[in-house]
């Protein structure tokens, strides 16, 4: 049937013959969107809209969970490194109050050892007081008694005149 048609026929000349072919151009272009003009009366007359692809849809709402979700993590931790460092600044605020507390029981303490040093270093020597004075109380004593045994028994003079007369000496 092509053989009957007169060679001078239109539809046997050939369409590509200034060199450019359909093939060509979508060949380097595989995967890229083409870009589709607008009429839609805007201010920009040549305003290009990508086709969206069907499965392009689920990828963006999954892609769109994965963003919500990973800004629900940063959230997360930023405000669990917030706890921390306000559990550390109460652990140091409290670190800082005993510090405090135990250098004022430490200057109390060494207050109380030195009074109680001071009352031990009293009591020994009123200890060593009572054992000189308990030692000159004997010694009067017996200087009494031997007193009283040299005089001769006279009922004249009381006993404890010369009691008096040895105590004040």
């Amino acid at each position: 049937m092509l053989s009957a048609l007169p060679p001078s026929d239109p539809f046997l000349q050939n369409p590509f013959a200034d060199g450019f072919t359909p093939w060509e151009e979508t060949s380097l272009d595989l995967f890229s969107p083409k870009p589709v003009t607008s009429s839609s009366g805007s201010d920009e007359p040549n305003q290009t809209l990508t086709k969206p692809e069907p499965d392009q849809r689920p990828v963006s709402v999954i892609d769109e969970r994965k963003r919500r979700r990973m800004i629900s993590n940063r959230d997360s931790a930023r405000r669990s490194r917030m706890r921390k460092q306000r559990h550390l600044e109460n652990l140091r605020n409290q670190l800082n109050k005993c510090r405090v507390e135990n250098r004022e029981l430490n200057n109390r303490l060494q207050f109380v050892l030195h009074h109680c040093n001071r009352v031990r270093t009293e009591n020994e020597w009123l200890r060593s007081e009572r054992t000189l004075l308990r030692q000159k109380i004997n010694n009067l004593t017996q200087i009494l008694i031997f007193q009283q045994l040299q005089q001769p028994f006279s009922f004249s003079t009381p006993a404890w005149t010369c009691n008096t007369s040895l105590m004040t000496a």
